[in-house]
């Protein structure tokens, strides 16, 4: 049996959802690449503040260098999986559309596909509430320090 014009504009309406939780996560997605590139800005300038001398780095200094990769690591893992969750719903609307197409039951996949892409974004938007987290707790350490 072949898919009609109309069981294909069902199958639009029904991909509309995801559509638009894909535009959230890319904006999510351009936050976090934001935060990372900020990161690494600040390791360089620490790097190249300190790259001349041979003697120890400060104890402070260590500590943020420790810190920065610290979050650097935490907004990797945020970023994969976002990307993930993208790619999941990208599959999911690849699934409802070859369901239709088919003329297959595809709930079951679409069951999955969404559990899934919902478990690896909320993961990653916990990674990212985490990286928020340790960016604040640094910038309380610093003040104390220089009290």
């Amino acid at each position: 049996m072949q898919a009609t014009a109309t069981d294909i504009a069902h199958v639009i309406e029904l991909a509309v959802a995801p559509v638009f939780l894909l535009t959230g996560i890319g904006a999510l997605l351009s936050v976090l690449s934001s935060r990372v590139g900020r990161i690494v800005d600040r390791s360089r300038q620490i790097e190249d503040k300190h790259a001349g001398t041979d003697e120890h780095l400060h104890p402070d200094i260590q500590c943020e260098i420790s810190m920065l990769s610290r979050r650097a690591r935490i907004a990797y893992w945020a970023i994969s999986l976002c990307t993930a969750c993208a790619l999941l719903i990208c599959t999911l609307i690849v699934v409802l559309f070859v369901g239709a197409f088919l003329s297959l039951d595809v709930s079951n996949a679409i069951a999955i596909l969404f559990i899934a892409a919902m478990a690896a974004l909320i993961i990653g938007l916990y990674c990212f509430l985490h990286e928020i987290y340790l960016a604040t707790a640094s910038l309380r350490f610093r003040w104390r320090s220089r009290k």
